[in-house]
């Protein structure tokens, strides 16, 4: 289906319509597979008969789910995980060894730094955190033994862009991968593969869904990296996707390219808002001119995404004020979902993270997250005006 364009992958590829004719994409709710003899048990389990063997590692659902995301990232293969944590972690284990290091991004999703520096490095992995804008941190960050960079684009919350293509270059001339977390901008916006990336990988919980139903995540990449390394794990430790949830991710892939369309336009008409408004002290959005990476999103995006924080004018107890002072928008910390989101990033999302590295990451007390749904944007500002008003 290489042939077909992005909005046609994400309704069509990567389904094989059962005996049954269905016109809906079937769940194989199952643990297990029958076979035909001892002979094709054991060709399946050693590899030598592809199909399914055990739903930890092979389920026709979650197969599903990984050809039709490979295709729309540009990848040649995918392995759904249990959660964007676990894609993460499978991603890594499959890859590095004790001894290896890793340049990562600073400005990165709070666990996601817990995952490197308390737990990980358990295992001899070594990362050490750089600007994600400064490439010639990342320059000099890399040694001898640096196995991969990793970020994520925009960044969560400040959405900060790194320019994937210089990145990718500095990875090249080192011999490492580039690994991008994809899930605020997803293929519709942005194909990191494209821009010389290794692996992409995504918390399917976000915006791949859309719908706050269930939780998932995946990586995408060259079947030499996936499967082997990646599925390799995956297989082995089991942090696998349930048919249920790779069914709700196919029925969100369906509606992706409208969504994300509807997000950007609703969050650009807030972004150009709050900018205007004389509560707000500063607004981060990719597609306002005044964005500090402005012109390295339009290269590598095709829209700002649906992702807007801002700084009060003030502190915490405005900030929180704000939030508290909404009736609609949903008080949580996940993203990506229909419904307009809204968080307080120093306290949810980056709690876990030390106040020094909360304030290198420029993640400040007076900062709001908004991920910015479907509703009518009238009534989106609206409601954040109940609070922003009240400060004046």
């Amino acid at each position: 289906m290489n042939e077909f364009d992005i909005a046609t992958l994400a309704v069509r590829a990567g389904y094989e319509q059962t005996p049954e004719q269905e016109n809906s994409e079937a769940i194989f709710p199952t643990s297990s597979f029958r076979y035909h003899s001892a002979a094709q048990a054991a060709a399946r389990f050693s590899g030598e008969e592809k199909g399914n063997v055990y739903s930890r590692f092979t389920n026709p659902t979650v197969r599903t789910f990984e050809k039709r995301l490979a295709l729309m990232e540009g990848g040649e293969a995918c392995v759904g995980t249990a959660s964007g944590m676990s894609a993460i972690l499978s991603t890594f284990m499959g890859i590095c060894q004790a001894g290896d290091h890793v340049v990562s991004s600073q400005s990165i999703f709070g666990t996601t730094k817990v995952l490197f520096t308390k737990y990980l490095a358990k295992f001899g992995l070594e990362v050490t955190f750089v600007s994600q804008t400064d490439v010639e941190q990342w320059k000099q960050a890399v040694r001898p033994n640096t196995k991969a960079f990793f970020l994520e684009t925009p960044s969560n919350p400040l959405t900060e862009i790194a320019d994937l293509s210089a990145l990718s270059a500095l990875a090249k001339q080192n011999d490492c991968l580039l690994i991008v977390d994809n899930c605020f901008c997803t293929p519709i916006l942005q194909r990191p593969l494209e821009q010389g990336a290794d692996i992409v990988i995504h918390s399917a919980t976000k915006f791949l869904d859309g719908q706050g139903r269930g939780i998932g995540g995946a990586v995408v990449g060259s079947e030499a990296l996936i499967e082997d390394a990646v599925r390799g794990f995956m297989r082995t430790a089991g942090p696998s996707m349930s048919p249920f949830n790779a069914w709700i991710f196919l029925k969100g892939l369906e509606t992706l390219p409208v969504r994300m369309k509807a997000h950007c336009d609703n969050a650009k008409q807030l972004a150009q808002w709050l900018t205007a408004h004389p509560a707000v002290e500063q607004v981060f959005y990719p597609g306002l001119d005044s964005h500090p990476q402005y012109e390295l999103a339009r290269r590598q995006q095709d829209a700002g995404g649906g992702l807007v924080s801002f700084r009060i004018k003030g502190g915490q107890p405005e900030a929180w004020k704000v939030i508290d002072s909404t009736q609609m928008l949903s008080i949580t910390a996940n993203l990506g979902d229909v419904k307009t989101s809204i968080t307080h990033p120093a306290t949810t999302t980056h709690s876990r993270v030390s106040p020094e590295e909360r304030l290198q990451a420029g993640i400040t007390d007076n900062l709001v997250r908004v991920s910015v749904g479907l509703e009518s944007i009238e009534d989106i500002k609206n409601d954040l005006a109940r609070g922003l008003d009240a400060l004046i």
